[in-house]
């Protein structure tokens, strides 16, 4: 008898503490689940404290003219260069970091837009304003930086003979020595320097357009940036052909060929008048 009341005594024993043991498991999972919600809440809090200021440094804002050029880029540009100027696969590349000098060469000559894709983009009467190219350079400018040209006179205190040297060993070797330009691979060339404003200059050294490579800061400084520009405004598009007839500036290959064929008929002309003495 004494046994049976043990196991009974037992048994609820072990009945009472499983249950025990159930409503603490029940309490923690209870607590973990509060505090699982508490954390969210407050992650959620946190972020909504905190999204707008992140949002204001992700889309910081930008300056009056900045803002005409984003007007500008919107309806020209965006169908190309995206949007934010991160670039279509395809059509053009991404704009940010390219600057301000790269604005103002490409499209202050007129070779953006593109009309269509080529090896390389062709010069063509601009079809923006002075103010709406420097517009749409300042957005690019404070989308991503990059190099941007000088206000002021590019050629203030230039030096012509030391531009002169200047061209001739950076520059000369594709836009020759008389700046008419010159072919160079894969349907790309040189362009001719005689239409280039002083601002496309500089812009063009700094941004290194198609084939031609940048000339930082750093390989030219702004001194023989401002040289090379006079020599070329003041000095190749002077039309001082002391040699006579210029050939078109192009450089020996035409000068030869002219030779050549001169030459070559001087002396069939000779050879003629001698078999005719003769």
């Amino acid at each position: 008898m004494t046994s049976d009341n043990d196991r009974r005594r037992g048994l609820l024993a072990r009945l009472r503490g499983e249950r025990s043991a159930g409503r603490s498991r029940g309490r923690r999972r209870l607590g973990a689940a509060f505090r699982l919600i508490a954390a969210l809440a407050l992650a959620g809090g946190a972020y909504t404290v905190f999204a707008p200021g992140v949002q204001a440094q992700e889309n910081p804002p930008i300056t009056g003219a900045a803002a005409e050029g984003k007007a500008l880029f919107d309806v020209s540009c965006v169908s190309c260069h995206g949007r934010n100027a991160q670039g279509v696969e395809g059509r053009g590349p991404s704009l940010v970091g390219v600057g301000a000098a790269s604005v103002e060469f490409q499209v202050g000559s007129g070779r953006m837009p593109m009309a269509r894709q080529e090896a390389q983009a062709m010069r063509k009467p601009p079809v923006f304003t002075d103010e709406e190219v420097r517009q749409l350079g300042q957005y690019v400018q404070e989308l991503g930086g990059g190099p941007q040209v000088p206000e002021g006179d590019l050629r203030e205190g230039a030096n012509l003979a030391t531009g002169g040297e200047l061209f001739r060993i950076n520059c000369s070797q594709c836009h020759a020595f008389g700046g008419g330009g010159g072919a160079l691979s894969s349907g790309k060339y040189a362009p001719s320097l005689r239409p280039a404003t002083d601002r496309q200059i500089y812009a063009a050294m700094l941004s290194g357009p198609q084939n031609m490579p940048v000339f930082g800061d750093n390989q030219i400084t702004p001194e023989q940036k401002a040289d090379i520009i006079a020599y070329i405004q003041g000095t190749l598009k002077a039309d001082q052909d002391q040699g006579g007839f210029n050939l078109g500036r192009y450089g020996p290959s035409t000068e030869g060929l002219a030779i050549f064929l001169v030459g070559i008929v001087a002396l069939v002309f000779a050879s003629l008048w001698i078999a005719g003495k003769s």
